[in-house]
């Protein structure tokens, strides 16, 4: 192996502690808000947001004022953003089917895909007011036909964004929130005097709400553990340091504990792109944050050969992947632990992010090794049923259950089996007793 690191970001031990400590803050924060409901949503959001009102649930009249705030061109350009989500996740929905099968003669086994019936969507606006979360959320689960939808966003500036409220209502937000933070994830799942709890929280946000959405996992569902934004390069010679450095920084100013990382076989290039990112962040205007990523997160990864990339990429299952070399297609084959690819240097990060159509909330922290991003069948739930309609097959079905079930100790469920074997098979099994292997063959 010759694989080399030029620069090093926060290690594992680092980034532990910064973990733990947010661990406890949350686990605070929700207990608060399960004793106190409302009157503890109100004293965070007037804590955290400096924002107080008598209810936190946007009125019609609210969300029409505040649309008609977004200059037209803008709302143009929601609703194309919007369509785009809408095709692709209307075409996932498609590809979901219900079925139904007859295994045996008169065995038939089937299942059904059922939306969750109520959801709740966090749109994070606190330092960049996250349009495109509330497509990718609330019009994804309004695709996948979820009865109720619940959507928060903090105050952005002191007010609710008119350009995110209309996004949350033009994707088809049943419920509107100004909440941000734990105490609206918190809220949202727990529920308080006003706000009714949902079955399941959905979208991204920094790491207290990544964390809320862990700790509250098993009383609701959640779509993924969705942490600080991250990203990846992985260039070879075919790309310069202007590209490379250019998307690696466009991600890094989504806060401060932003990953960014160059793979590359290049190391002309890997020198290029360290000194690209100085020039660059001395004229971003979010350098204030990109270069604090940057610092403790970013790093430069110096390989052999496009199989050690391969490796390096899948070992870091980044969130975000943008791969322009000579073989991306080849890339694409064989990566199999990261949020999503971006492939070729006409594609990148923003792009996917904003309005090209598939889902930007995606595996962080390498959860990419056993899950996807969020999309449509996130919000269904497959669930099977069964039926058997004639004696024949009651009595032989029967009979390989009451054999299984004593093979395991379970007389109780031998005689739900023996029961049905008696009933419809006309075989007298006594109670207690193993079916016996001739009305399996009759």
């Amino acid at each position: 192996m010759s694989i080399e690191y030029l620069k090093r970001g926060k290690s594992d031990a680092e980034r532990s502690e910064d973990d733990a400590k947010t661990r406890k803050i949350v686990e605070e924060t929700l207990a608060q808000i399960e004793a106190r409901g409302d009157d503890a949503a109100r004293e965070l959001a007037n804590k955290f947001d400096g924002y107080d009102r008598d209810s936190y649930r946007l009125t019609e009249d609210e969300i029409a004022a505040l649309i008609a705030e977004v200059p037209q061109d803008d709302l143009d350009d929601i609703r194309f953003a919007q369509a785009q989500v809408r095709a692709f996740a209307e075409a996932q929905r498609a590809s979901m089917t219900d079925i139904e099968i007859e295994t045996l003669p008169g065995v038939i086994l089937g299942h059904r895909n059922i939306p969750v019936q109520s959801v709740g969507c966090y749109v994070p606006a606190g330092k960049f007011p996250m349009v495109a979360s509330a497509h990718m959320s609330v019009l994804t689960a309004s695709v996948a036909g979820v009865p109720r939808i619940a959507a928060a966003t903090p105050p952005f500036k002191g007010k609710p964004n008119p350009a995110v409220i209309a996004a949350m209502h033009l994707g088809g937000a049943h419920e509107i929130y100004v909440l941000g933070g734990i105490q609206a994830v918190g809220a949202m799942a727990l529920g308080t005097e006003t706000i009714a709890p949902v079955d399941m929280l959905v979208g991204p946000g920094n790491a207290f709400v990544a964390e809320a959405k862990r700790q509250l996992y098993g009383r609701v569902g959640i779509d993924l553990f969705a942490g600080p934004t991250e990203t990846m390069v992985i260039a070879d010679e075919t790309v310069d340091a202007e590209m490379c450095a250019t998307d690696l920084l466009g991600q890094a100013e989504h806060g401060y504990n932003s990953p960014a990382v160059l793979v590359t076989t290049s190391r002309k290039l890997a020198e290029a792109t360290l000194a690209e990112i100085d020039r660059i962040l001395a004229i971003l205007p979010t350098a204030d944050t990109a270069s604090v990523s940057w610092r403790d997160y970013g790093e430069v990864i110096v390989c052999g050969n496009h199989d050690e990339m391969l490796k390096v990429a899948n070992d870091i299952a980044s969130e975000h992947v943008q791969v322009m070399t000579d073989r991306d297609d080849w890339y694409l084959a064989n990566m199999h632990s990261y949020g999503a690819l971006f492939l070729g240097p006409r594609t990148n990060v923003a792009n996917g992010d904003k309005v090209i159509g598939t889902n930007h909330t995606l595996p962080t922290k390498k959860a990419g090794r056993y899950t996807g991003g969020l999309w449509v069948g996130k919000f269904l739930k497959t669930h099977s049923y069964q039926k058997v309609t004639t004696d024949a097959a009651a009595s032989e079905i029967g009979a390989y259950g009451s054999r299984l079930c004593l093979l395991e100790g379970f007389v109780g469920h031998a005689e739900q089996c023996n029961l049905r074997v008696r009933r419809y098979g006309g075989v007298n099994v006594p109670y207690g007793g193993a079916a016996p292997r001739s009305v399996a063959a009759e």
